[in-house]
């Protein structure tokens, strides 16, 4: 059985085969791995049942599997399936974590960055695709100042959009998102602006109106810098909500507890 999911910018595309148990593979391992791939496999399905019902193409949603807490050896197993897109929240972990695996990963960071994390984490990361959580104009001018001295390409970045009005949370205020967009878009030249992202109510009882602002957000945005909306992505929808964010124009959800399982915090993780 064989399942195909590109990204929208075909850049992280999803296979997921059926896993293969080698001789000598422990028993554990293996069955907590058969269980997470077929937990893809189920996600991959509810993707694309969800992009057909509102008349979109499942290749037009990007599932990013995330993956924090839990360990390089599941992560290989999901790319051993085909799976390239994975999402980190802790610097460290990232940082700990991308170099045992292979180079073709298309890691997206999604946690809050602070400017003195941005040199470890770019440099740690060589193969960072995406940096989801641009909330102010002060860590978009640290990460463009340090793309160009590493001569990187332009790191593609998405700028949060704090659309809960809650105070623990991250992210620009909604009316602030277009002059920030503006910012990222002039100013930056080392950074690839590709869209919005939310975090929204992580009890899930506002989803509805969390994604309609971001979607609304969307809209302003594109109008300022007169860009289509298709060049501007959505990346909302988290286990809970992710096929409503879906109908809503979400084309990146990050989709973590059920493809991985409950969390697991060994040790305090910071960024």
């Amino acid at each position: 059985m064989r399942s195909r999911l590109q990204s929208p910018d075909a850049t992280c595309s999803t296979t997921v085969v059926r896993l293969r148990i080698e001789p000598g593979t422990d028993r554990k391992m293996a069955t907590s791995s058969s269980t997470v791939t077929e937990a893809l496999r189920a996600v991959l399905h509810r993707v694309g049942q969800a992009a057909e019902k509102c008349g979109r193409g499942s290749d037009r949603v990007r599932v990013v599997a995330v993956s924090k807490t839990k360990p390089v050896a599941l992560i290989r197993q999901l790319y051993d399936a085909g799976h390239r897109c994975f999402g980190e929240n802790y610097v460290q972990e990232i940082v700990d974590k991308a170099p045992q695996l292979p180079e073709d990963i298309q890691w997206h960071f999604i946690g809050n960055l602070q400017s003195n994390k941005v040199k470890p984490l770019l440099t740690g990361v060589p193969n960072l695709a995406v940096l989801e959580s641009v909330d102010d104009e002060k860590i978009a001018n640290r990460l463009d100042s340090f793309v160009a001295s590493a001569g990187r390409t332009p790191l593609k970045v998405f700028i949060q959009v704090n659309t809960s009005g809650e105070e623990s949370k991250s992210g620009v205020e909604p009316s602030g998102c277009v002059e920030l967009a503006k910012h990222v878009n002039q100013n930056c030249s080392n950074l690839e602006f590709c869209g919005l992202m939310t975090i929204g109510n992580l009890d899930y009882t506002s989803t509805p109106e969390n994604l309609k602002t971001l979607a609304n957000c969307r809209s302003e945005v594109c109008m300022a810098l007169e860009i289509p909306e298709e060049k501007c992505e959505l990346s909302m929808g988290m286990s809970g909500d992710f096929e409503q964010a879906i109908e809503m124009g979400s084309t990146n959800v990050r989709i973590g507890s059920i493809i991985f399982g409950p969390r697991e915090y060994p040790e305090k993780l910071t960024n």
